[in-house]
This record gives structure tokens, sequence and C-alpha cells, in this order.
């Protein structure tokens, strides 16, 4: 499903099937995404500030120059997710399964730290 580029600003999409949907530069700001399939999902460069991912399924997805900023990510498995370049700040990632995340020196961490300052683990408690 190419959903690239697509206004879905606020929208509901709770326990949606999302596997290894392209949704590079969609606009998901304030989405409801909990409880979600999101398995290999190319989020490439999209806009979910504030997005709600509650116990969403990310592994392995794609989602460097991703802004999260603010999303709600608690109880996301994020295993073999790529997170190089994203921006966390203010995300919140309690309970997140993180095994095999990889990020680069451009990853914003949600305390505001770069990269290698942060560790996704240190995120999850």
């Amino acid at each position: 499903m190419d959903l690239s580029s697509v206004d879905l600003i606020r929208l509901d999409l709770e326990g949606a099937n999302l596997r290894g949907a392209r949704l590079q530069g969609a606009k998901l700001n304030e989405a409801i995404l909990r409880n979600s399939n999101m398995t290999g999902v190319d989020m490439t460069g999209a806009q979910a500030t504030y997005a709600d991912f509650d116990k969403a399924n990310l592994i392995a997805g794609n989602l460097t120059v991703a802004n999260l900023s603010g999303a709600r990510l608690t109880g996301v498995n994020l295993t073999n997710a790529i997170l190089n370049g994203a921006n966390l700040y203010g995300a919140s990632l309690k309970g997140a399964i993180v095994a095999g995340v990889k990020f680069d020196e451009a990853t914003v961490w949600p305390d505001g730290k770069k990269g290698p300052a942060g560790t996704p683990t240190s995120y999850t408690g």
C-alpha cells in the first residue's frame, strides 16, 4: 500500500494492518495508530508529531529522518527498526522493545541527546 505524502493528520487507524506500507513523507501528526501492525513500514521523512503508536508493531520499520517528537511510543516493538536522523524529542518510549535498533549521530533522543550520547534502552524504563 503506497500512502507516501498522504495527509493522515488526526486520523484514527487504531488496530490497522499497515504491514509493509510506504508512508514516506506522510503527514501522521496526532494520528492514532495504537495496536497497529506496521511491520516493515517505510516512514522515511514522515511527520508524526504527537502521534499515538501505543503497542504498535514497528518491527524492521524504516523511520529514517521521521519527525516523531512528542509521539506516544509506549510498548511499541521497534526490533531492528532504523532511526537514522529520526527526531524523538519529547517522545515516550516507556516499555518499548528496542533490540537491534539502528541509529546514527543525527538521531535526537527524547531528552534531546543526539546519536551515541543516548542509547535506546535508556528511555524504555
